[in-house]
């Protein structure tokens, strides 16, 4: 799979042969340049799992804008978050969008 943002490419997949055949196909076609495993794409960190899992988390981002804007002081408000609810996985159900919105 690969994801592309203006002139970045995130390549991953499950085979690690294959990764390396389009990062050479790529290459013979365009200049390019390997950072190897990435840390941080489009201000998203990306912190690898034990489990092969992957955990998306912007909190830098954010410390970075309070920062730049004066707000690193400020203190933390509540959010409107109801811990002893269950989340649970999308059965593909049909919303109203302008109801849901």
């Amino acid at each position: 799979m690969m994801c592309m943002y203006v002139d970045d490419i995130l390549i991953f997949g499950s085979n690690l042969n294959i990764i390396e055949e389009v990062k050479k196909l790529l290459s013979s076609n365009f200049n390019l340049k390997d950072l190897g495993e990435p840390d941080v794409i489009i201000n998203i960190k990306l912190i690898e799992e034990g489990d092969g899992g992957v955990t998306l988390l912007q909190s830098h981002y954010v410390d970075k804008v309070l920062s730049r804007f004066g707000f690193s002081d400020c203190d933390p408000a509540p959010t409107p978050y109801d811990p002893s609810m269950l989340l649970r996985k999308n059965r593909r159900i049909a919303r109203d969008q302008l109801t849901y919105s």
